[in-house]
C-alpha cells in the first residue's frame, strides 16, 4: 500500500545541477584549464603469493566441485521485496565458526553467482567455484597444533540495497539463516544445526568435523574430526557421522529457514485453527499488555471452527477471532464478497471527525445518495440510524481492523461508518453549512466504494510516482522528501534516499531545514528504516532490543544484538520536522521514533502513529480454502525492558488540531505547522 507525491515544480538542486552542466559545457567550448595534468602512473597492488591449486579439476579429478546450482524456495509474502539485484554468495563462515553476528564479509573474498527469477516467480540460482577461495582460514581440527586450517562455506542468497553489487556493512554481517544451505536454529541463537556446508582444504594435512560432539553444536571443542581432502568438500550436516564427499556439478536448494509460512492447509478446519491457536497462543508477544485471555478465546471459537461447513463459516469464525485481538498486525486474507455483504453499500460521503468532536461531510461523490439528498460539503452530522453521531461511530467494527490503538480505529470507525450492506436504509440529520435548522434525510445505499477509497489513503496509489521523493517546497528554502513505503524494490528506494541526501547536504548553503513526511507509510523493513536513519547521526547507538518465545526455554528472550543505528557516508545535520499519522505502522514507526532520539527531530502530526509495532516475519501461517494469517511473533523494548510503541506510537512534539479547513483539503494545517517549527530553529 502505497501513498506517494509527485513533485510539483523544479527542485533547487536539480535547478542547480542544470546549472552546473551548462557551465561545464561553455568552460569545454570557450577554452582549457591553465594547467595541463600530468596522467600519472596507474598503482599496481601488490598480492601475496597464492597457493598453488591443490586439486586440479578436470579428467584426472572428474568430482572436483567447480560448479553449484539449485533452487530458492520461498513462501513468505515478504521475500519478493527483497529481488532486486539478487545474487547468490559463497557466504564465508567465519562469523559462526567465531560466533561472531558482527562479522563483516571481506570484498575481496565475495564470490557470487547470478540469480534467475523465472516468469513464474520461481527462482534458480548458479555459482562458479573459483580456483583458490579468498575466504577466512580456521583451524578445526581440535588437535592443540597450530594448523593452516580451511576456509568454511555456506552458499547463501542476498540481494543488493547499497552501493555496488557486492555487499557492505549495512547490507549484511554475521551468517545467514534463511535461503541458504545451511538449516539454523532459532531458539538457539542461529546455531547451524543441519543443511550442507562447503570446505575448502588447501592440502591433504587437514582435518574437519565429523559430528556436532557431545555438546551438539557445531565447530566446538569436542567435535569428533577426521582428515578432510584437499580441494572442496561438501559436507551434508544432516547424517550421522557427517558425509563428506566430492561433486562435480553439485545441486542445492537452499533453505528458507525461520522466516517460512507455517502451512496448515492440508489439515481440516479444527485440526488447522488447533494447531495455529496452540502457537499463537503461546508466541504472540503482548498478552499481558493487551489482557487477552486465550482460553477464554478457544473456548469461544473452537466450537465455531467445528461447526463450519464451507468456506463462508470457517473464514467468518477466523475474522471474528483476529477481531478479538486490539493489535494492527494481526490479520486475515482479504474476501471480496465477505466485505460487499458488509460494506458494499454506500452514499457517496466522506466523513472527517473534527478536533472538538464535530463529524463533518468533508467529500463527496457526484450523483450519489448523499449528493441527491441535499447533503453538502462542509455540512455537519448529528445523528446516524437514529442515534447521536458519537455513539453510532463508536459501534462501527471497521472491516480492516483489529487496531493496536484508539485513535486508529476511530479513524477507520469514521471512514467505514457509511459502508453498510448494500440496500441499506440510514436515517441521517445534518445541517449544511452557513444554516442553522437542521435537515433530516433517509438515504438507501447503493454498489459503491468511491467514497472508501478516497477516505482511506492506503486503497489509492499515485501512478508514475516514486517510493522516494522530493522538493524544495515553494516559497520557502526548506526541503521536503515525502517516503511513502519501506517495502518497495530496496536498492531503488536507497538510491533515491541517498541522492536526495546528498543533494541536501551539498546545498546546505541555500536550505534551512529537512520535512520528512511519513504520513502514509505502512511499513516493511526495519533494517531499511534504520539505514535510512543513519544519514541523521554522526555517532552509533542503541536503539531498542527485540524478544521472541523461545520453545527450549518457554520465554521471551533477546536475540542477536540490540537495534542500532549506525552512521551513513554522509551526515545531515540540519534541523528535521518528521510529519506523521495513524498511517504510519510498523517499520515507519521504527524510523520516526530514531529521528526522535536525543531531540534530533520535531514530531508533527494531528495524532501519533499506528501503535504497532510487532514484528511479523515469523508470524505467517497458510489454513484450508487459500487463506493467509499474520500474527506477530516479536516484541521490542526500550534497553530499561519497556515495551516500546507497541499500543502507544510515536507521540508528536507538535499535535496539530483537525480543523473544517484541514479537513476539506483547504490547508495542509500539519505541512504548515512543520514548516513554521523549522523557521522558529
Amino acid at each position: 500500500m502505497n501513498y506517494r507525491k509527485s513533485n510539483k515544480e523544479i527542485s533547487f538542486w536539480l535547478f542547480a545541477a542544470v546549472i552546473a552542466i551548462v557551465t561545464l559545457s561553455c568552460q569545454a567550448v570557450t577554452g582549457f584549464p591553465e594547467e595541463i595534468q600530468t596522467l600519472q602512473p596507474t598503482v599496481r597492488p601488490t598480492f601475496t603469493p597464492l597457493p598453488p591449486i591443490p586439486v586440479k579439476p578436470g579428467e584426472q579429478n572428474p568430482d572436483e566441485p567447480v560448479f553449484i546450482s539449485g533452487n530458492i524456495p520461498y513462501t513468505s509474502p515478504f521475500f519478493l521485496d527483497s529481488i532486486s539485484e539478487p545474487f547468490v554468495l559463497l557466504e564465508d563462515q567465519a562469523g559462526f565458526i567465531n560466533r561472531n553476528k558482527e562479522f563483516t564479509f571481506s570484498l575481496a573474498g565475495q564470490t557470487i553467482g547470478p540469480v534467475e527469477v523465472h516468469e513464474d516467480l520461481t527462482l534458480s540460482y548458479f555459482l562458479t567455484l573459483p580456483a583458490i577461495p579468498q575466504g577466512t582460514l580456521l583451524d578445526v581440527d581440535n588437535d592443540g597444533e597450530t594448523d593452516t586450517g580451511v576456509q568454511i562455506f555456506a552458499i547463501a542468497y542476498w540481494s543488493n540495497t547499497w552501493g555496488d553489487p557486492f555487499l557492505e556493512e549495512r547490507d549484511g554481517k554475521g551468517w545467514s539463516n534463511a535461503y541458504v544451505s545451511t538449516i539454523t536454529d532459532p531458539d538457539q541463537d542461529d546455531e547451524i544445526i543441519g543443511g550442507v556446508i562447503i570446505a575448502w582444504a588447501p592440502d591433504d594435512h587437514q582435518s574437519f568435523p565429523i559430528g556436532f560432539g557431545a555438546d551438539g553444536k557445531l565447530f566446538t571443542e569436542d567435535d569428533p574430526t577426521e582428515p578432510i581432502p584437499a580441494g572442496y568438500n561438501l559436507v551434508n550436516l544432516d547424517d550421522e557421522p557427517f558425509f563428506i564427499y566430492k561433486d562435480s556439478r553439485p545441486v542445492l536448494d537452499l533453505n528458507e529457514g525461520v522466516i517460512a509460512v507455517n502451512d496448515y492447509s492440508d489439515m481440516d478446519y479444527s485440526d488447522a485453527f488447533d494447531t495455529l491457536f496452540k502457537k499463537v497462543s503461546q508466541e504472540y508477544p503482548f498478552t499481558k499488555e493487551k489482557f487477552i485471555d486465550w482460553q477464554a478465546l478457544y473456548e469461544e471459537f473452537s466450537p465455531r471452527v467445528a461447526r463450519a461447513r464451507n468456506e463462508s463459516d470457517f473464514y467468518q469464525a477466523l475474522r471474528d477471532f483476529t477481531w478479538e485481538i486490539p493489535d494492527g498486525h494481526v490479520g486475515l486474507s482479504f474476501d471480496p464478497q465477505a466485505f460487499y455483504e458488509l460494506h458494499g453499500g454506500g452514499f457517496g460521503i466522506v466523513l472527517t471527525e473534527l478536533s472538538d468532536g464535530k463529524v463533518i461531510a468533508s467529500q463527496l461523490v457526484p450523483d450519489l445518495p448523499a449528493e441527491e439528498a441535499g447533503i453538502q460539503v462542509g455540512a455537519e452530522l448529528l445523528s446516524w440510524g437514529g442515534k447521536p453521531i458519537a455513539d453510532a461511530l463508536g459501534e462501527v467494527r471497521p472491516y480492516f481492523g483489529p487496531y493496536s490503538t484508539e485513535h486508529h480505529k476511530r479513524l477507520e470507525q469514521v471512514a467505514f461508518l457509511p459502508h453498510v450492506p448494500p440496500d441499506s436504509r440510514i436515517q441521517v440529520e445534518f445541517r449544511n453549512p452557513g444554516q442553522d435548522n437542521l435537515e433530516e434525510k433517509t438515504l438507501a445505499s447503493e454498489p459503491e466504494y468511491a467514497s472508501l477509497f478516497m477516505a482511506l489513503p492506503y486503497l489509492t496509489e499515485e501512478e508514475l510516482s516514486f517510493p522516494v521523493s522530493g522538493e524544495v517546497i515553494p516559497e520557502t528554502d526548506i526541503a521536503y522528501i515525502r517516503i511513502s513505503t519501506f517495502s518497495d524494490d530496496y536498492h531503488f528506494m536507497a538510491y533515491l534516499w541517498d541522492r536526495l541526501i546528498n543533494e541536501i547536504i551539498s546545498a546546505e548553503n541555500q536550505i534551512s531545514g529537512l520535512i520528512l513526511d511519513m504520513r502514509e507509510n505502512s511499513g516493511g523493513s526495519s533494517g531499511l528504516a534504520f539505514d535510512f536513519s543513519g544519514y541523521f547521526f554522526d555517532e552509533e547507538f542503541p536503539l531498542f532490543q527485540s524478544l521472541y518465545f523461545n520453545d527450549l526455554t518457554g520465554e521471551f528472550e533477546m536475540r542477536d544484538h540490540p537495534a542500532r543505528i549506525t552512521p551513513a557516508p554522509a551526515y545531515y545535520d540540519g534541523p528535521i520536522a518528521v510529519l506523521v499519522s495513524p498511517y504510519c505502522i510498523s517499520a515507519c514507526e521504527a524510523y520516526a521514533y530514531a529521528l526522535q532520539q536525543d531531540g534530533r527531530s520535531i514530531i508533527v502530526g494531528h495524532h501519533p502513529t499506528a501503535g504497532a509495532f510487532g514484528e511479523v516475519g515469523r508470524g505467517q501461517y497458510r489454513l484450508p480454502d487459500d487463506l493467509n494469517m499474520q500474527f506477530p511473533t516479536g516484541r521490542s523494548e526500550t534497553l530499561d525492558g519497556e515495551l516500546l510503541l507497541e499500543g502507544v506510537g510515536v507521540i508528536p512534539d507538535i499535535f496539530v488540531p483537525v480543523t473544517l479547513e484541514s479537513a476539506l483539503g483547504q490547508t495542509d494545517a500539519v505541512l504548515e505547522a512543520a514548516i513554521q517549527a523549522i523557521n522558529d530553529q
